[in-house]
């Protein structure tokens, strides 16, 4: 992927490092933050841009218009072989982007989550892999709209969906977009707790 191929505001960045920083996951790629804050910050601008990038390329965008004020991103299904490719671009990627304790924390995470989330999402699924919205402008219905751009779009090719989330203060918020919990997992590295959430297809 060329990260020059679009043009993402940085505002947008900013917004997801801003509302996603204090997330178990987030926090365990930044595990040196509370010695410098612009550290984590440069840091997080950078996983965001990238991830931005791979959801345009093999996925979908939806960001806040005229507000810069966030996100939501998605995976879409690839052909067999292509995950693994695209994993492995990641991490070449997220090994020169993070710290090494965090690049470490990244790849332990992602393989503990990938064995569990293939036993209970569908192949076929599309994932949620981020929503972000920045803490001025959460609470005004903004993340319910950039998730509906998509979902809309999944049920109209009646494809079912899930995503993975350590807060559980938007289990609610998901419940209402028709996201139901299958599991509930510790986490060893953030020793924190996460949900796997499916949508049936419509």
């Amino acid at each position: 992927m060329n990260p020059t191929r679009f043009d993402f505001p940085a505002a947008t960045l900013t917004a997801l490092a801003d509302a996603l920083h204090p997330d178990p996951f987030y926090a365990a790629l930044t595990p040196d933050a509370s010695a410098d804050p612009a550290t984590w910050r440069d840091s997080l601008r950078a996983y965001f841009g990238y991830a931005l990038v791979e959801a345009r390329v093999y996925g979908k965008v939806e960001l806040i218009a005229d507000q810069d004020g966030g996100a939501a991103l998605w995976l879409l299904p690839q052909a067999p072989g292509v995950a693994e490719t695209l994993q492995q671009t990641k991490n070449a990627a997220l090994e020169k982007i993070l710290a090494p304790r965090g690049f470490e924390n990244y790849r332990a995470i992602i393989a503990a989550m990938a064995l569990r989330t293939e036993r209970v999402a569908p192949p076929n699924a599309w994932y949620l892999s981020i929503l972000g919205i920045a803490p001025p402008l959460q609470n005004q219905s903004l993340g319910a709209k950039l998730v509906a751009v998509t979902l809309a779009q999944a049920d109209a090719q009646h494809a079912p969906c899930y995503l993975e989330t350590f807060n559980p203060r938007t289990l609610s918020f998901y419940e209402r977009a028709g996201f139901r919990i299958v599991a509930r997992h510790a986490e060893k590295i953030t020793r924190a707790d996460y949900w796997i959430m499916t949508r049936a297809a419509r």
